[in-house]
Order: C-alpha cells, then sequence, then structure tokens
C-alpha cells in the first residue's frame, strides 16, 4: 500500500514522447542525435508507472533534440503540434498532468509568438528551454526579448540539457551525452546566465535546473573565487550572487542521495528542492525502487527528514500554483477554482462591453505591453472585474476588440478610478487611432458572465 505522502509526490521532469516527434526526427536522420534513442511512451504506461510509484501528478515536456533543421516554420508546426497535444493530455487526464510548453528556437520572434499562445491560450504550465537550440545558449543576449515576455507573465521555466554545441563527437561516442556532457551543459549553461544575470534581470521567471544541478555545487563557489580577479582585468561584469540564485530551483532527477542533497544545499535552501524522475527515460520499475529508497534514505536522514515531503511535494505545489499569470485565467475557465481572487457575481446593474480599438502600427507592440500589464492586473486584483477577453484582425492587428465584463456600475467605476487603469489611458492615447465603446445587451440574462479570460 502507498502511503498518503507517496501519493502526493508531485514529478516535476518527465517527458511525453509523442510518436509524431519521433517520426519528424527519423524522417531527418535525427534519431541518434542525442547518442540515444527516443524511448517508447505511451499515456496509460505513463500513469501505471505514476500510481505504482505513488506520483500524484507530473510535469510533462518534450525531450531533446530541439527540432530545427534550417526550417524555421517547419520547426514551429512541430513545436506548436507538440504542445497542443500536450495540453489536451493535461485536459484529458484532469489532476494528473501538466506541462511546460515548447518553443521554436533559434526563432526567437516565433518563440515569443508561440510562448505568448502557449501560456495565455493553451494553458500551459511553464516553458520548457534547451540549454542550447543550435548553438543559441540561454543566456545570450538575442533571448533578452524572450525573457522579458516571460518574466512579465511570472513563467516557471524548466532547463533541460540538449547536446553541446560544438561537442567532440570522438568523447561523445565513448560515453553518451548522458554520461558527463548532460550535466556539464546545464552547468555551462547556468554558468552562462549568471554571468549576465539573467535571473536576477528578469526576477519573476523561476528556473528549474534539471539533474540534481549538475556540477554547480562545484561550479559556483568557483566562479565566485575567480569573479573578482576577471572583473580586476574587464573580462566581466558584476554578477548579483543572491539575486540570480534565489531564482533557481532544482529538480533531482538522476541518483539524488543524500550526499548530493547535501550538496546542492550550499547553493540554494531546501523549498528550492524538487522531486524529477526523468521518465521514460528508465525503466518504469528502476524508476520506481530509485523514487522509494529516495524517500526512505531522506526521512532516516536527520538533517533531511524534516523537508521530505517538501522535497517531495509541497514545494513543486508552492511552485507551480504561485503563478498570478494568464495560464491560471485559462485554467478558470475549465472550472478549476482561482487563487488569485474571488469574482463578484454579476448583477443587475453590470456592463458588457464591446471595446473596438485601433492602433497605430508603430505603436502596436508598445500598446500591447500596456494593454497586457491592465489586464493581467485588473483581473488579479479587482473581483468586480469580470472578463478582459482581447482579440486581432487576422488581415489587420491593428484593429483590436476586447470584450469587457464588469460585475456591477460601481465596479466598472472603480476600475476606471484606478492607479493601473489610469496608468495605460494616459501612456497610450497617443498610440490610440480610433476607440469605439460598445455597450452590449445579453440576449439570455440567465447565463451571467461569471469566469475572465485574458
Amino acid at each position: 500500500m502507498v502511503s498518503v505522502m507517496a501519493q502526493q509526490t508531485i514529478d516535476v521532469h518527465s517527458h511525453n514522447v509523442l510518436p509524431e516527434f519521433t517520426e519528424f526526427l527519423e524522417r531527418h536522420g535525427a534519431a541518434m542525435e542525442e547518442t540515444f534513442p527516443l524511448p517508447k511512451w505511451d499515456v496509460n504506461s505513463h500513469l501505471a508507472f505514476m500510481e505504482d510509484a505513488g506520483i500524484g501528478k507530473a510535469i510533462l515536456s518534450m525531450p531533446a533534440p530541439q527540432p530545427y533543421y534550417g526550417d524555421a516554420d517547419e520547426c514551429a508546426r512541430i513545436v506548436r503540434f507538440y504542445n497542443e497535444a500536450s495540453a489536451r493530455l493535461k485536459a484529458d487526464y484532469p489532476g494528473k498532468f501538466l506541462f511546460c510548453a515548447s518553443l521554436p528556437l533559434p526563432d526567437v520572434e516565433a518563440a515569443i509568438e508561440e510562448a505568448v499562445y502557449a501560456l495565455d491560450t493553451l494553458g500551459a504550465d511553464g516553458i520548457k528551454l534547451a540549454t542550447n537550440s543550435r548553438g543559441q545558449y540561454v543566456g545570450d543576449e538575442a533571448l533578452d526579448p524572450l525573457m522579458e515576455v516571460l518574466n512579465k507573465r511570472k513563467a516557471v521555466v524548466i532547463l533541460h540539457p540538449h547536446k553541446p554545441s560544438p561537442v567532440n563527437e570522438g568523447i561523445i561516442a565513448t560515453a553518451p551525452l548522458a554520461i558527463y556532457e548532460y550535466p556539464a551543459e546545464t552547468t555551462r549553461t547556468v554558468i552562462h546566465m549568471i554571468a549576465r544575470n539573467v535571473p536576477a534581470r528578469y526576477p519573476e521567471i523561476r528556473f528549474v535546473i534539471p539533474h540534481c544541478g549538475s556540477f554547480l555545487p562545484l561550479a559556483i563557489p568557483r566562479m565566485k573565487a575567480i569573479l573578482p580577479a576577471m572583473q580586476a582585468k574587464g573580462y566581466m561584469q558584476p554578477v548579483d550572487w543572491e539575486a540570480n540564485l534565489v531564482h533557481l530551483y532544482y529538480d533531482l532527477a538522476g541518483g539524488a542521495t543524500p550526499e548530493v542533497v547535501k550538496s546542492l544545499l550550499t547553493i540554494t535552501t531546501p523549498d528550492h528542492l524538487l522531486y524529477g524522475s526523468d521518465y521514460p527515460y528508465q525503466p518504469a520499475e528502476v524508476l520506481t525502487e530509485s523514487l522509494k529508497r529516495m524517500r526512505s534514505r531522506i526521512a532516516e536522514d536527520k538533517e533531511l527528514a524534516p523537508y521530505s515531503e517538501d522535497i517531495l511535494a509541497d514545494n513543486a505545489i508552492a511552485l507551480f500554483s504561485d503563478k498570478p499569470n494568464r495560464s491560471d485565467n485559462v485554467k478558470m475557465n475549465h472550472g478549476n477554482p482561482a487563487d488569485l481572487c474571488a469574482k463578484e457575481p454579476m448583477q443587475a446593474d453590470g456592463i458588457v462591453r464591446l471595446s473596438k480599438i485601433e492602433v497605430y502600427p508603430q505603436h502596436l507592440d508598445e500598446y500591447m505591453k500596456y494593454a497586457t500589464e491592465v489586464g493581467e492586473v485588473s483581473l488579479c486584483t479587482e473581483p468586480g472585474v469580470l472578463t478582459m477577453y482581447a482579440v486581432g484582425e487576422k488581415e489587420n492587428p491593428c484593429k483590436i476588440t476586447i470584450l469587457e465584463s464588469y460585475a456591477s456600475r460601481a465596479a466598472y467605476e472603480k476600475h476606471i478610478a484606478s492607479e493601473h487603469f489610469q496608468k495605460y489611458k494616459q501612456g497610450t492615447l497617443h498610440m490610440v487611432k480610433s476607440l469605439v465603446l460598445s455597450d452590449q445587451t445579453p440576449l439570455n440574462p440567465a447565463n451571467r458572465i461569471n469566469h475572465f479570460i485574458l
């Protein structure tokens, strides 16, 4: 019999290996690109593993390699397919799966578009980033615009090692990537991020580092020791250690022992440790036994025992629940309770309105930043703001229509007097070419609006 604690274990590191993805790689002759064949996967086997191991919920993500072979549109299509398939799995098995969406990098503009779609429309629970996408490493300056988008949405970002670029083919022929290069690749990427103060500059992103933090417990003290000399010579910029490290979390996939966990605790705190299985890269029975052994060894260790439930479940619950972004709004429309704020019921003097806005083309991107901010703040902080659903015309994206609903006239008046609305109004006056407000009459008053989307 599985204990109550075991049933609540949350697995933040697992992969849904879709057959369409495997076939895609085979068409490109890339089935062995990561020096190990993709394992077979199906949802029933995954659920059976979870049941046997005592895992209550798993976060799914696309495995390596990055599906880019010179055709950006092709990459975007397979990534979109993967994300939508993952969203269906989450919907079909409520409470069992969450998912972190993949992005079609190295095309940054396409990646931003997909991130917005995945988080805002599909209700993705985070983003999965390869350590490098064909040589474009997380932390590179080219990805700063993407980080701004993810930061605004307070995204959880799961890193996963991919084949280094470049890599010594002779070495990986002897020791496949998973043996050494994956931990080294993860460490390389995080050090690169820290050197550019990426976690510090985008403080609303929470990064999950895989495989027990890889070599970071060794690399970070060394970097701290050498950094002053590098700065003195002008080779590196100052690093805000506390601001960088506080945003890093670590999954324990791949051989976590009490010794490994204690090593991680030299660079982080117990509330930043998470369980991960790496299913299905090892047989289910091996992973089940590994989790059983981890539970036992942590429980028997006097230093770690107080944090057992935190590591196995509670930290992940807190991490993936503490996301006041628009994916939470999507989840509300599937009937799940929101933790952001209780919504007021629609009253007799409630307002349903279409705001038809045309924005000057040169200001569209800037306008969307203002509109996104006011929408997020309003929905998350004002119980009387029920709906803000924006759409843009396909033929002319500068023409935007927003469906708004307010629980009452008083709620509407409070909204337009708010600081965040006034910031939006004053900041976008010069960007708006035209504005038409059209109040609507519900055809069936019994169908009152009691949800919200942005």
